[in-house]
């Protein structure tokens, strides 16, 4: 885990990396990642002052059952130099290589 903290400290690898588990059919996935990239970043108490959240929030937002609303999400890949951006089906297959296995599921 310490070699993978460090390549997600790199931003072009963060976003990368929450792109591909976004494609996962369990939110609880990008969940996982999204707190592996915070930790990555500096830590949970560090992005949470730096989003302007409460860390005990933001522990309970980025566990298994999490369910963060958009303006925290948002806050939070701010704070991490992350943004949301919305692009074709098509653009995301071509940038990050990832195909379709029969029955929708994402194969890496």
């Amino acid at each position: 885990e310490p070699y993978e903290l460090e390549m997600l400290r790199d931003p072009e690898t963060a976003a990368a990396y929450l792109n591909i588990t976004a494609s996962d059919e369990d939110p609880a996935a990008f969940l996982q990642a999204l707190r592996k990239v915070t930790k990555a970043m500096g830590g949970i108490s560090r992005i949470a002052e730096l989003a302007g959240l409460n860390r005990q929030q933001l522990y309970r937002t980025l566990s298994k059952n999490g369910n963060p609303e958009f303006r925290n999400l948002q806050k939070l890949l701010s704070a991490t130099g992350l943004s949301i951006n919305v692009v074709t089906a098509e653009q995301k297959r071509a940038k990050y290589k990832v195909r379709r296995k029969p029955g929708n599921r994402v194969q890496r």
